[in-house]
């Protein structure tokens, strides 16, 4: 059963030490079946509570997974195994469109940002102690007068370290280890990371252009999913964003089930030109989290979290007895851009538009089959995913995996269009003039088509 690992221990924290050692250095492989509690117990000369206990910590800490007289198993995709370390490195000369980045171009400079939030400190009583105030206040108006404008309901707000840190402190508010999450499929590999460390089990929901499909989530809620999380625009991988009938179908889902947990992220806030429609407030407990990466760069982590009353104290509170707060210098550097109007949102969204639209159209033209509603990546099915991503290598181009980012879905790979140019292209995306240029965009469609197959179906599936 366990080949040539043997697990060693007398007491709880030992054995389950011993199994994680063994999933980590690969003795014990993904899916592998351990030894029911009372064989391990005579074998070790413990008793079966003491392997008992072991295991519950195990299932706790995402190692394995219990299904009832089918016994316990590593998991499939244990939590010692990053999602983000499936990537494909890009060797000299090949362009990496795997990374999911924004464009540096469209980041604005952080210099007088960061000087008026530091002297601003200077002369705020509070700021540089650790008795200040947890939330900026200017921060806490001006994204509350926006959550407004977006029909956000009301509710406190928080700030969090990026959005994951906001998801993990939200679900760790409400759930305990072994309970269901539905999650996008294919989805945020970041998240579908988060899920199994946390002890939780990943239900993973289809989706489409319009984000999560109704039907699915109903099932994962009636199958007993404690939480659901949702992307509102800009979904990684599939660039899909929750639209007003959409919007209404999911909130008619989640009322049914008032008692789930709905979060909802809108990392791409600032760099989206189609409207929000919001689900949240459709059930008892929710959380709705809004980060400054995408727009702002990726090293201001800063996000802004509102939800029920309930929730937004569970996570103040936990927050308090760890790190306390986030840098308040960060918070007011994000208060100097809001202010200064720093981005442009309706320019950074038509220019990752017009290269993604491009993209599209191109594999489009090209028989390729390829998604890309909102924000900076694409997303194309494919049949061989390991050869897909070898041959785009060997053309001079680095994509990310789909195995990163899915959990039923079939193979797919995921393009970021950041990097490409979008010399020659309009508005409309393709151009004659970026035609006729042989553009990033239309050598990378090339690329796509030739390493891909036949074409697809037009769906993620």
């Amino acid at each position: 059963m366990l080949g040539e690992y043997r697990i060693e221990g007398r007491r709880a924290s030992e054995i389950a030490a011993s199994v994680e050692r063994g999933v980590a250095a690969g003795g014990l492989e993904p899916g592998q079946l351990l030894p029911p509690m009372r064989e391990l117990a005579a074998r070790l000369e413990v008793n079966p509570n003491t392997v008992a206990a072991a295991y519950r910590v195990l299932r706790e800490r995402g190692i394995i997974e219990t299904a009832g007289r089918r016994g316990s198993r590593v998991r499939a995709r244990p939590i010692s195994t990053s999602r983000g370390a499936i990537r494909v490195e890009a060797p000299p000369g090949v362009r990496d469109v795997s990374g999911g980045e924004p464009d540096p171009a469209l980041l604005p400079p952080l210099d007088d940002a960061l000087l008026a939030a530091a002297r601003h400190g200077r002369q705020t009583p509070g700021y540089g102690t650790y008795g200040g105030p947890t939330v900026d206040p200017e921060l806490a108006r001006l994204a509350r007068a926006a959550l407004d404008v977006d029909g956000v309901p009301a509710g406190p707000i928080a700030v969090t370290s990026g959005s994951l840190d906001a998801v993990e402190r939200v679900l760790a508010a409400h759930l305990r280890p072994g309970d269901a999450v539905a999650v996008e499929d294919p989805g945020w590999g970041s998240l579908l990371d988060l899920i199994p460390a946390l002890g939780l089990t990943p239900v993973p929901v289809p989706v489409d252009d319009d984000g999560p499909q109704p039907p699915a989530v109903e099932r994962a809620l009636k199958d007993g999913a404690r939480a659901v999380v949702v992307t509102a625009r800009a979904q990684n991988p599939t660039g899909a964003a929750v639209g007003a009938e959409r919007a209404e179908e999911l909130r008619a889902v989640l009322r049914r089930h008032p008692h789930a947990l709905l979060i909802e992220d809108d990392h791409g806030h600032g760099i989206v030109d189609v409207p929000l429609h919001p689900l949240v407030g459709a059930t008892d407990h929710w959380a709705f989290v809004r980060s400054a990466a995408k727009a702002y760069g990726p090293d201001l982590r800063v996000a802004v979290l509102t939800g029920d009353a309930v929730t937004v104290d569970r996570v103040t509170g936990r927050q308090f007895v760890g790190p306390g707060w986030v840098s308040r210098l960060l918070q007011r550097t994000v208060v100097e851009l809001w202010r200064t109007d720093a981005v442009d949102p309706g320019a950074v969204a038509r220019s990752y538009g017009r290269r993604r639209d491009a993209l599209v159209g191109a594999l489009a033209e090209r028989g390729v089959a390829a998604f890309g509603r909102t924000g900076m990546n694409v997303w194309v099915p494919v049949a061989d995913e390991t050869g897909a991503v070898a041959r785009l290598l060997q053309a001079g181009w680095a994509v990310a995996p789909g195995a990163r980012f899915r959990v039923a879905t079939p193979p797919g790979v995921r393009l970021t269009i950041s990097g490409l140019s979008d010399e020659g292209l309009g508005d409309e995306g393709l151009g004659e003039e970026g035609r006729s240029d042989g553009g990033d965009v239309f050598r990378l469609a090339d690329a796509v088509a030739a390493a891909v197959g036949p074409p697809r179906a037009r769906s993620y599936g």
